[in-house]
């Protein structure tokens, strides 16, 4: 199985991960600590977890935690999530930096 094959949801401090194709649930997990608020970024091969203050890595392939870090000081909420191994496939991003080069051409040859 691939990256490509999963798709990741999460709500109410659980994860699940899903086949992409068919729906089935391939794997869930339940946040030690933390309450309601999850969010998620597959940052290559883990899929970092936010859960109202929390912070978690997950393999992506079988949900087992890698890691988790409390946030001590930083408060609770939805967090915000980036990284350069972000979850951005190649081809979106080259599509965008040839939306954006079209559109430069076309305000210089308008000028």
């Amino acid at each position: 199985m691939h990256l490509s094959d999963l798709l990741f949801t999460g709500f109410n401090k659980r994860v699940a991960a899903l086949h992409r194709d068919t729906g089935e649930i391939l794997w869930q997990w339940k946040a030690p600590a933390g309450c309601i608020y999850t969010s998620l970024l597959l940052d290559g091969d883990r899929l970092i977890v936010s859960v109202d203050g929390y912070m978690y890595a997950l393999d992506p392939f079988t949900g087992r935690q890698l890691w988790m870090n409390e946030m001590v000081g930083f408060g609770t909420g939805v967090a915000s999530l980036v990284s350069v191994h972000g979850s951005s496939s190649s081809h979106v991003l080259a599509a965008a930096a040839a939306a954006a080069a079209a559109a430069a051409a076309t305000t210089t040859s308008a000028i």
